[in-house]
């Protein structure tokens, strides 16, 4: 078996974020995805018109009173049938706290009927990221009450994209 596959797999890392601290995170797993031979592509969800060239699908969103993003909903509805038809894995980025990084954390109820309904292979929560140049109502409302910060933890979120890594390649027949 060889290390890289012949033709790389083309993997969309789709995610929505209302401040950009998912764009970060989405970025850190298509770096790991690139680093292990995929061809790995992160994108804004508003700007994906077609995820058929992709094989697979990593798409994630913040968490905004315990439901994903705006534009990421509206992606799941446009797109249904095709991320349904691929191997997808979802993450959620959300808690202003510490918390994701001492435990799992369940996807919200909402987030795991989405899970449920494409099929999707695994879902993980991730720490939040809320600055002080948050520009909604509700982030300023949230900063107000002494709730902002980085909890995101990027040797996590590593890990993870490389298991998914891992999970693609050896379907390709690939040894890791």
């Amino acid at each position: 078996m060889s290390a890289t596959p012949a033709t790389p797999v083309r993997v969309l890392v789709a995610y929505g974020t209302a401040n950009g601290a998912t764009a970060q995170i989405a970025g850190a797993i298509a770096d790991v995805l690139r680093k292990a031979g995929l061809q790995a592509e992160p994108r804004l969800v508003r700007f994906v018109a077609d995820v058929s060239p992709y094989e697979a699908v990593v798409l994630g969103s913040g968490l905004y009173a315990g439901r994903w993003q705006k534009d990421a909903r509206k992606f799941v509805r446009r797109h249904h049938r095709a991320l349904a038809a691929r191997p997808l894995w979802l993450f959620s980025s959300g808690p202003l706290d510490v918390s994701a990084s001492q435990r799992d954390i369940p996807a919200t109820p909402s987030v795991q009927r989405l899970a449920d309904e494409l099929g999707a292979r695994e879902h993980v929560t991730f720490g939040g990221c809320l600055h002080e140049d948050a520009h909604s109502r509700g982030a300023r409302m949230i900063l107000r009450s002494g709730k902002g910060g980085d909890f995101r933890d990027f040797p996590a979120i590593e890990k993870w994209a490389a298991h998914i890594a891992d999970a693609l390649l050896a379907e390709r027949g690939v040894s890791p």
